[in-house]
């Protein structure tokens, strides 16, 4: 049935400033752009929960009478000791997560469930490359279809530029390609007593002042402090990426530079830590420790993007799910089908897309996994038409090349 309703944060060496230095100068020397997209000014952020998303203990199909069975202690419920938000009477939200419950409610939030890519093996490595390649299998290209999704815009008539911010140690595979991204690292500013950083944010104040500004403001840890509510000795106490304050603090430096007037306009960040194979934690432990540093991430991107949020659609998703039956460990061994939230102002929300495969034993993808029923391409492929303009010749000819009869999901933008 349907049913619709390895970041370090430590000071970076010379080398990785000057890595960043240099991404920044071909990012800037590239061509003012325009989308397709026509007077809107719309943002994109892609969230890579690296480690594969026990899809069914964050959202929980608490109708299905096989789920509670198989899943053991890791299952929510609608009352009881492992109560779920409420979302549409079948599907139940982990409660680590009120912040995407509120924006459920307001129609900004909505859930592809029983989802995954193309890649049907269970490796973290892969997995991630599918994924981010946009290829039928790993290890085919270099480039990711974010950017080359980038790379096909038809930017007639854009008053503003439309440019890709890569967020980590190094840019992701997703936005890597022929279309030249910033990439930026939370510790550039840190490092400020050195001159080749002072050289690098003397760039952007020559070629972009605004961006330039942004950047500043943006990445002060101090103010990024303050105006998160956090204590004000995060910048002394920052988390990785994945933890709650490392998640957040890079949304809310990501979430300025894309609210800056002539900032980027799409973003990838990835955050890990999500491979629970022990110990797992619905509730209590280290998945409902992420799942609340996730929320609190976009929470932040909302707060900091301001007006920008009504034009913002993220995708947040991951690399395949885990195992229905629980392990000896209490925990999930590395399975297929899982879940992707879409967030912002501009996501058509409220809604649980799935088409449900069941929980009996003989509907399991190989009698242990949530059989998949949405290919995740096609609900990129939907972002990428209906948000940014691509056009569907640029999805099939380039950016998920081999997709066969990949159809681009509809009515995923508002």
């Amino acid at each position: 049935m349907t049913m619709t309703g390895s970041c370090d944060l430590s000071v970076p060496s010379r080398r990785a400033l000057l890595a960043a230095g240099v991404s920044f100068a071909a990012w800037a020397a590239r061509p003012r752009l325009a989308s397709a997209a026509g007077t809107r000014d719309p943002r994109l952020v892609v969230i890579v929960l690296r480690g594969a998303l026990d899809g069914l203990a964050a959202v929980g199909p608490l109708g299905d009478p096989d789920y509670a069975r198989l899943h053991g202690d890791l299952a929510l419920a609608a009352d009881g000791i492992r109560p779920a938000l409420a979302l549409d009477g079948f599907f139940g939200l982990n409660p680590a997560m009120p912040e995407l419950a509120r924006m459920w409610r307001a129609g900004q939030a909505a859930i592809v469930h029983a989802v995954a890519t193309n890649y049907r093996e269970r490796s973290h490595f892969d997995g991630q490359d599918v994924l981010e390649s946009g290829q039928p299998g790993p290890g085919r290209t270099q480039s990711g279809w974010l950017n080359r999704a980038l790379s096909r815009l038809d930017t007639a008539g854009r008053a503003s530029p439309l440019r890709g911010l890569g967020v980590g140690p190094t840019t992701p595979l997703i936005l890597r390609g022929p279309a030249p991204v910033l990439g930026w690292t939370p510790q550039i500013l840190a490092s400020a007593g050195d001159d080749l950083a002072k050289r690098i944010l003397a760039l952007y104040d020559h070629r972009d002042p605004e961006l330039g500004r942004a950047l500043r403001d943006g990445l002060d840890t101090d103010a990024m402090a303050k105006r998160g509510g956090l204590s004000g000795d995060m910048g002394k106490a920052r988390g990785g990426m994945d933890q709650p304050t490392g998640m957040r603090q890079a949304a809310l430096g990501t979430a300025r530079l894309l609210a800056a007037a002539e900032g980027p306009r799409v973003a990838a960040l990835a955050f890990d830590g999500w491979d629970t194979h022990a110990s797992e934690g619905a509730l209590g432990g280290q998945l409902a420790n992420r799942l609340g540093g996730l929320d609190g991430a976009l929470a932040a991107f909302e707060s900091e993007l301001g007006p920008a949020w009504a034009d913002t659609a993220i995708a947040v998703v991951t690399e395949f799910g885990r195992t229905v039956r629980i392990n000896g460990t209490t925990g999930t061994d590395h399975g297929t089908g899982t879940v992707a939230f879409l967030v912002g102002g501009a996501i058509r929300g409220r809604r649980v897309i799935a088409d449900w495969p069941g929980l009996a034993d003989d509907r399991l993808y190989q009698n242990r996994d949530l059989k998949p029923t949405t290919d995740l391409r096609a609900v990129f492929a939907g972002l990428l038409v209906d948000h940014l303009g691509v056009s569907p010749t640029a999805i099939a000819d380039e950016v998920f090349p081999d997709g066969g009869l990949l159809k681009p999901m509809a009515g995923l933008i508002v």
